[in-house]
């Protein structure tokens, strides 16, 4: 299977579930082209050859740290840089699949180009639903002129899609339910995975709380990843100012957003002790980093009406960390982490009182701690692995 990867930010060393994929694809003996953006800074050469994969990379303005008004500019360069470099460098390719995420939905006049150049399959894999999401965080009107114009790219890329690959259950539910127009039977399960055969089960010797400065004797909560608005970061720092005097638990914090300098300005004022904040690191960094962690926080804002299901829950369960859970009532995370996995703790992202609650629960019971832990890897092994992943996409597209 000759396989055309869309990205707008790509990298084997920080890309996760996404690099597992591409990887697995070229071991089961897939040939893989990617097409992604970066800074004209970052380029040295537009092609190049990692890890198997011919990589083309579009020289866009750098949008990540950046406002939602500049993101949604920086995106709307994107289609057009990326079908002209597709022209330029990839005209004398063939393809059999183009497979694609969102972010960003604005990947559907480059999907139908290179359906029509190529003659080949779509298939997205439907990771955030926009601009609904930006409508539940009070970012955008319905009423609208920028609602309206994504609503429209929004339909363009369902429609250019033959399959449509969602994260959980509730994700299926809410786009038949919302899109009654779209063919059901192009709508499937395509969870998130990761490649679990680099990870052993439990803890590993590597490094240590006091390398990162942390005091040894505290349970250590971990929330990595994204750090903007869909996280819940206010409900998050209201948490963390709470607990300020409970020693028995710190908080670290890693990743990069637009809310990055908000979390280090409220700790730095709140002069907060248990509380530290890392910028984003490379994937092999982080993952020394997760080992030596006792629980993964999963955050996302209460006022989402869509079920998102953040990738960062894999990061935590392959390495046999229970969760911790605040979101909105409609994601599925609910019924994986306290029925199906047995793997943690749920509560809702405006009660700052059922949060601290759990995060004591959690700091004076070591024993349960590992009993989740070790439910969450099991579950994940069964259900989240990359080859459940490759396996969908080679039913649907294997050359025979």
């Amino acid at each position: 299977m000759k396989v055309l990867y869309l990205s707008q930010r790509f990298n084997f060393k920080t890309s996760g579930i996404y690099a597992d994929l591409i990887n697995k694809l070229v071991v089961n003996g897939h040939d893989v082209v990617i097409v992604t953006c970066d800074t004209k800074d970052n380029i040295k050469e537009p092609l190049s050859f990692e890890n198997g994969c011919t990589v083309l990379r579009v020289p866009v303005p750098n949008q990540f740290g950046g406002n939602f008004i500049k993101k949604g500019l920086v995106q709307l360069l994107i289609e057009p840089k990326m079908i002209s470099g597709i022209k330029k460098y990839l005209s004398d390719k063939s393809f059999d699949l183009v497979l694609y995420p969102t972010p960003p939905i604005t990947f559907a006049n480059v999907v139908a180009f290179c359906k029509r150049k190529y003659g080949c399959k779509s298939y997205l894999m439907l990771k955030d639903i926009f601009p609904q999401n930006a409508i539940d965080l009070g970012l955008m009107k319905k009423s609208g002129i920028i609602y309206k114009y994504f609503k429209i790219i929004e339909k363009k890329l369902y429609k250019n899609s033959d399959y449509i690959g969602c994260m959980s259950e509730a994700n299926m539910k809410y786009i038949k339910k919302h899109q009654p127009w779209i063919d059901h039977n192009k709508i499937e399960l395509f969870p998130n995975t990761v490649d679990s055969s680099k990870f052993k089960r439990g803890k590993t010797v590597g490094l240590s709380k006091t390398e990162l400065g942390v005091p040894e004797n505290t349970t250590l909560f971990l929330f990595g990843g994204n750090l903007s608005k869909p996280q819940g970061i206010d409900f998050l720092l209201g948490c963390l100012y709470e607990l300020r005097e409970y020693s028995e638990a710190y908080f670290l914090i890693i990743g990069s957003g637009t809310e990055f300098e908000k979390i280090h300005s409220f700790i730095t004022e709140n002069n907060l002790k248990n509380v530290k904040l890392l910028k984003e690191v490379e994937r092999d960094r982080y993952e020394m980093i997760v080992n030596i962690c006792d629980v993964g926080l999963i955050l996302l804002d209460y006022r989402f009406t869509i079920p998102n299901y953040p990738a960062r829950t894999l990061s935590y369960m392959i390495q046999s960390l229970p969760l911790l859970a605040a979101t909105d009532v409609n994601t599925d995370i609910k019924e994986l982490i306290e029925e199906q996995a047995k793997c943690g703790y749920w509560c809702a992202s405006n009660n700052v009182t059922d949060f601290v609650t759990m995060v004591k629960l959690l700091c004076l019971d070591a024993e349960k701690r590992v009993t989740m832990g070790l439910n969450g890897r099991k579950y994940f092994e069964e259900h989240f692995d990359v080859s459940v992943s490759v396996s969908i996409l080679e039913k649907h597209f294997q050359v025979r």
